[in-house]
């Protein structure tokens, strides 16, 4: 009887957590784009977990780009850019600049954590 309650309360929870992230709202993750550095360079996400990549920079154009995700964007100056990502899979996903910012371009880069 104890087993059949362990399955029947891990079914409902598995259910229930399908359910509240599918109608709740995305979860908004606000990153800056500056010279030449995104804030914060690390993002940790779920599997399953809707999000909202909200970016800014107030100094010049950016990019974004994460190859392994097919996630591309471009940052302009004085604008937010929105990028919905709802993550399948699990590992470490490096991003970089995609736009040509500068002399340290090469170093504006960071990753999304999916776990």
């Amino acid at each position: 009887m104890k087993y059949l309650i362990s399955v029947a309360a891990f079914a409902l929870f598995t259910l229930f957590s399908t359910f509240a992230w599918s109608d709740s709202a995305p979860r908004t993750i606000q990153i800056s784009a500056k010279r030449f550095e995104y804030t914060p360079s690390e993002i940790h996400l779920k599997v399953g977990e809707p999000v909202v990549l909200e970016f800014k920079t107030e100094d010049k154009k950016h990019g974004f780009k994460v190859p392994a995700l097919g996630l591309v964007a471009v940052i302009k100056q004085g604008e937010v850019t929105r990028v919905p990502f709802t993550p399948t899979k699990t590992g470490r996903f490096e991003f970089h600049c995609s736009v040509f910012c500068g002399s340290g371009h090469e170093s504006m880069t960071g990753a999304i954590i999916v776990e």
